[in-house]
């Protein structure tokens, strides 16, 4: 029995620094993630057609386009979009259909026609 213990502390303290080492080389090989806006922002409804990407958001009453950035990356399957909410809706005015904020895809730096798939979280509007 004691054979097997000092046979079993062998082979930990012959692997656990291989497990670090393993660990260390693959947080060198994963791409940093850059920090993005704000805080992403759930969408009640979102529409893509005619090169546009037309978004409906939960609005107090102030939410403008501006207050909204739009994150496109790329995937093999083609761009992603996440909206992030940059500017807080401080307003008292609830709209329970929510406020629509769109984008041409020039605006988005995509070409005409490109499929486009939404990113972020679908939220049903408050009743």
């Amino acid at each position: 029995m004691k054979r097997i213990a000092t046979l079993a502390a062998l082979a930990l303290t012959v692997l656990l620094p291989g497990c670090s080492a393993v660990q260390q080389m693959a947080g060198r090989f994963q791409t940093p993630r850059e920090e993005l806006p704000g805080e992403v922002e759930p969408v009640h409804a979102a529409a893509i057609a005619r090169d546009e990407a037309v978004f409906w958001v939960t609005s107090n009453g102030c939410t403008a386009k501006e207050d909204i950035t739009p994150v496109v990356r790329s995937s093999s399957d083609g761009p992603i979009i996440t909206l992030r909410r940059i500017k807080e809706d401080r307003c008292r005015e609830t709209l329970p259909e929510g406020t629509e904020v769109r984008w041409s895809f020039e605006e988005l730096g995509l070409a005409p026609g490109s499929r486009l798939s939404v990113e972020s979280p679908y939220q049903l509007p408050p009743t």
